[in-house]
């Protein structure tokens, strides 16, 4: 359940989501009568597998990740919803009213907008632009569900490791993270990460110390791609 540290609704909404900028009166009447403002503090976790739905979250600034882990242990991030989006995993459980299959925690601390069940439902039957938003959002997270899928099923794990690093250096030009972080971020064995870390360090691509991984020559690791299959 979220925290309920709730403001009132303002314009805020309609900056973060220009899809919805152009909403119908009585359906801006419903948002701003039945949506709370949320502020949500870092490392809340926002919904557990197995957990009910009760509210849909538009974020207005902060970031989810939700991630799923295995029996066995192993962990794997699904996706990341930022500001302006919604979480594909939660219109779906509202839609069939299933319950959660994964895990949302607050990475950041969260300015948010939370719709009641009853709400959401009231607008996507009231509403042709709010449930034009509610499926467009949906399609296009769908879209990168499946390209993970595919990375996963059929990806080398050293072009998607060399990609990852390169992606996400910070201004020093690399990473402070570990090796069972990097796991899973790309849904793989945290031996298998740090074998392909050892294996770029002894090439020159990366350096390695304690919690951090530094990017050396990222070309050269973004050279691994070009060389695919040649």
């Amino acid at each position: 359940m979220l925290p309920q540290h709730v403001g009132k609704i303002d314009a805020a909404w309609a900056g973060a989501f220009p899809a919805l900028s152009a909403l119908e009166p009585d359906a801006q009447a419903v948002l701003r009568t039945q949506g709370a403002r949320m502020a949500v503090p870092r490392g809340t976790v926002l919904f557990r597998i197995g957990s009910l739905c009760h509210n849909f979250l538009m974020l207005l600034d902060g970031t989810v990740r939700v991630q799923m882990t295995a029996e066995t242990g192993r962990e794997i991030v699904l996706y990341r919803v930022g500001a302006g989006e919604t979480c594909i995993l939660t219109t779906a459980c509202l839609m069939t009213r299933a319950d959660y299959s994964a895990e949302g925690v607050a990475e950041t601390d969260l300015d948010a907008i939370a719709l009641g069940a009853g709400a959401f439902h009231e607008l996507l039957a009231r509403s042709a632009l709010f449930r034009d938003f509610v499926f467009a959002s949906f399609g296009t997270r769908l879209l990168g569900m499946m390209m993970l899928v595919e990375e996963v099923a059929f990806g080398r794990i050293d072009l998607r490791l060399a990609r990852f690093l390169v992606d996400h250096r910070d201004a020093r030009g690399g990473l402070d993270t570990t090796h069972q972080t990097l796991a899973v971020e790309l849904g793989t064995a945290r031996e298998v990460v740090s074998r392909q870390l050892k294996e770029f360090e002894r090439r020159g691509f990366v350096e390695l110390s304690r919690g951090r991984v530094g990017v050396r020559d990222p070309d050269a690791l973004l050279a691994l791609e070009r060389t695919d299959g040649v």
